[in-house]
């Protein structure tokens, strides 16, 4: 099976400039491509998750990739996607950011002997003069066809800038600068990028006359359309500060029936023809395709070590065991009244509820565990004893649980 043919059993491919072109250039090892990641904050997270996953793939199958951190763009914001306008971030800010990408992408993509690049678009689009650009790009872009592109279309109820208006010209000088820079034949990037990928071709066909071209790799959603890596605490981080690699494996074990195939044919690097032996799987034994899905997603952001670590807590949580490696609330004497910790705290103190009424309604309805029983006495209350040692896990549901260990 070619590359190419891969990533479509695969499901990733949406739109194509030109499918022959792009088909004999992966297929042969002869694309130099890029993606584009602008550092709106210190970690990327689970969006950025697929576009990792095609650069290591597609290095594997002997082609080229470039990274591109928008030091620049970033300093404008990308409206795709968006119904109001991006924070502003400091110069200082970005440049953070920008090294804390450049330690994630690491992990999939091997920057050795030539084997990939990682630029910044600040190299060029920092010091440009304005005038000089508007005689030299502005005349290549047509505001009527910009303004029906989607990523404008949605925001001009609310409003759009005219800062936001210029990401899609300085995206696409992107494309004509690492095409001349070097060799740069391609670009990927979520479906949302369209517009701007096409601007990007444009620009190059109408300055240099030669050929450039664009994929756009389908958005990761579930089966309520929603795009996927996101939790009631925000966004899902590959960085294990932000998101500890527990609560990382507990949000892939936890998916959707509906969506564990697609996730395990788009994300992992399983063979196609093992996941789709998992097809025929029902029941129980979708849950054992989830573990498989969290684990191996484990594994490549954060290592073997720390997949085993995370299977092996789950495993101890949901056999009513105390894992050790889990989101964990330390307790002081002083959440204790009279040597005792109300259940009804208890749940406020770990996050579990956002207020005591809550609490109280989650216990009635028979939705707490504390340990392995569950708990329906409004007026439940534990001596330290109960949190010590190793601690104990409190429960609310099926997916919502903390550890809470007396300090």
């Amino acid at each position: 099976m070619t590359i190419f043919d891969e990533l479509k059993a695969r499901g990733l491919l949406a739109q194509l400039t030109d499918e022959e072109e792009i088909k004999e250039l992966i297929n042969n090892g002869k694309a130099t491509f890029y993606i584009g990641f602008d550092p709106t904050a210190d970690s990327l997270h689970v969006g950025h998750f697929m576009a990792l996953c095609l650069m290591k793939r597609l290095q594997m199958a002997g082609n080229k990739p470039i990274a591109l951190i928008g030091g620049g763009t970033g300093m404008v914001g990308d409206p795709s996607g968006r119904s109001d306008m991006r924070s502003m971030m400091t110069k200082e800010m970005i440049d953070h950011n920008c090294q804390c990408f450049k330690k994630q992408m690491s992990r999939f993509i091997d920057f050795s002997d030539g084997k990939a690049l990682m630029v910044n678009n600040a190299e060029w689009l920092l010091d440009l003069n304005y005038i000089e650009f508007l005689r030299d790009v502005g005349p290549h872009f047509s505001v009527n066809r910009m303004l029906a592109a989607e990523c404008y279309k949605q925001r001009m109820e609310k409003g759009l800038s005219f800062l936001e208006f210029n990401y899609m010209i300085m995206q696409s000088y992107d494309f004509y600068e690492l095409f001349q820079r070097y060799g740069c034949n391609m670009q990927f990037g979520g479906d949302d990028q369209w517009s701007n990928m096409l601007g990007g071709t444009e620009l190059i066909r109408r300055k240099l006359g030669k050929d450039a071209y664009a994929m756009t790799i389908t958005l990761l959603l579930n089966s309520e359309g929603k795009k996927m890596g996101k939790t009631q605490k925000g966004a899902v981080w590959l960085d294990p500060n932000k998101t500890s690699p527990f609560e990382f494996y507990q949000y892939w074990r936890n998916v959707a029936d509906a969506d564990v195939l697609k996730c395990l044919r788009m994300l992992t690097f399983l063979p196609v023809e093992q996941i789709g032996e998992m097809d025929k799987w029902e029941g129980s034994q979708l849950n054992q395709a989830k573990e498989i899905l969290a684990f191996e997603l484990t594994r490549l952001v954060h290592g073997q070590e720390e997949a085993e670590r995370s299977q092996e807590s789950a495993r101890a949580l949901f056999g009513a065991g105390v894992a050790a490696d889990m989101p964990t609330t330390e307790l002081s004497e002083e959440d204790f009244t009279d040597g005792n910790l109300d259940l009804i705290s208890a749940l406020c103190k770990a996050g579990l509820v956002a207020s005591r009424s809550e609490g109280r309604r989650a216990i009635e309805q028979g939705g707490v565990t504390f340990g392995s029983d569950k708990i329906t006495d409004v007026k439940a209350a534990f001596g330290k004893d109960a949190f010590a040692g190793e601690g104990v896990v409190i429960k609310r549901g099926k997916k919502n649980f903390r550890k809470l260990v007396l300090k």
